[in-house]
């Protein structure tokens, strides 16, 4: 199992717990473990996905890091920007690389960028929306 994100400079305590946030909601998805998943997404999340037709909801946000979904085998995350407003909204935009299992056990690498919403939730934080997907697409 490989894993690398890259680091973070100079950001202050709750950027830089809001970046671990993103890194283990990743090695969730990476697992596939949806139980968790589903007590960080907010009940009206709501997200976007490049090159589809139409935002997608909470459902299928869970759905999209389930067994059905494309198995993934190695990921790189680069960190743009993370910014806390107020101690209450998280915004982080960051680059991603990832192997993913393709049909017939092959893999297929895939890079793009992402932007996730948080509003946070005590010491933690819960996604209300996501923007982004694989570079390339419209």
């Amino acid at each position: 199992m490989e894993h690398e994100s890259g680091g973070v400079p100079r950001l202050g305590d709750e950027e830089q717990l809001l970046w671990e946030h993103v890194e283990m909601l990743w090695e969730l998805a990476r697992r596939r473990e949806t139980a968790p998943v589903r007590k960080l997404l907010h009940p009206d999340y709501t997200g976007w996905v490049t090159g589809l037709d139409r935002p997608h909801d909470y459902e299928a946000a869970v759905t999209s890091v389930g067994p059905g979904s494309p198995r993934i085998l190695r990921y790189r995350l680069q960190p743009l920007e993370v910014t806390v407003f107020d101690h209450e909204v998280g915004v982080v935009h960051y680059r991603y690389e990832a192997e993913v299992e393709a049909a017939g056990g092959a893999s297929q690498a895939v890079a793009g960028r992402w932007t996730e919403v948080y509003k946070r939730r005590g010491r933690s934080w819960l996604m209300i929306s996501v923007s982004g997907g694989p570079d390339g697409m419209r």
